[in-house]
């Protein structure tokens, strides 16, 4: 479809109006995940983007430059500006927080929305339309595929014993026999001929799986465990 240099009214409404589904649609799966950038933010969100491209369409005709002129008069301008503003937003979605960075898909989510208000603004309904059920798959059909893929999962285990049992080659070979990696971080002596080891056991493990794997009810069995704690890690 053609950017009509002088858009109706009607025209513009159609615009506005599926901006506002697309945009809901898009919110409505973040809100029901329990994330950040639901159905208010992408709508609002996208209906930026849509009004500026509508406000770049509609000054289309005094683009360029006059005889005489210094300034040159650019309306595309108008989406640029949405598309640099709505990174620092996304940027400021981004936490951090140990070894776990939090909100990169809402960031994408929230830039992705942007583009499909600046398709529908434009009055390209169809790539805007294409572009709202891409998204959508990404966000349901994929996450699918994302909860079933193994992903790194650590721990920090401290187990007790008496000063020389168990040692650290038994420990390592236990472990170690049963699939996990371990390091030593370190030893504490907490008297009467006792100390508190610090391991890290990682592993491989899907989302789906949950917490806490199999590792736990081993060490359990085994060793007088005093502390099992995930550290979590990924991106999200």
């Amino acid at each position: 479809m053609e950017m009509p240099l002088y858009p109706s009214v009607t025209d513009i409404a159609l615009r506005l109006f599926l901006t506002v589904v697309a945009g809901g649609l898009i919110g409505i799966n973040r809100e029901a995940g329990g994330h950040s950038a639901g159905f208010r933010t992408t709508v609002l969100a996208a209906l930026a983007a849509s009004l500026a491209m509508i406000l770049a369409n509609s000054i289309l005709d005094v683009g360029g430059k006059t005889p005489g002129s210094f300034a040159t008069m650019d309306p595309m301008r108008l989406p640029l500006g949405i598309l640099t503003g709505m990174g620092f937003i996304g940027g400021g979605a981004i936490l951090k927080q140990g070894n776990t960075i939090s909100g990169v898909t809402t960031a994408a989510t929230l830039w992705a929305v942007t583009v499909v208000g600046l398709c529908f603004g434009s009055g390209n309904l169809i790539l805007g339309s294409v572009g709202t059920a891409i998204i959508l798959l990404t966000l349901i059909g994929f996450k699918w595929v994302d909860l079933r893929v193994a992903r790194r999962r650590r721990a920090h285990v401290v187990i007790e014993g008496a000063r020389n049992t168990p040692t650290l080659a038994e420990f390592f070979k236990t472990v170690q026999s049963e699939g996990y990696g371990v390091t030593f971080l370190s030893e504490t002596d907490v008297g009467d001929e006792r100390r508190h080891m610090t391991f890290e056991v990682h592993w491989e493990q899907p989302e789906i799986d949950g917490n806490p794997p199999p590792l736990l009810d081993f060490l359990t069995s085994k060793y007088n465990l005093q502390s099992f704690e995930m550290v979590a890690e990924g991106f999200r």
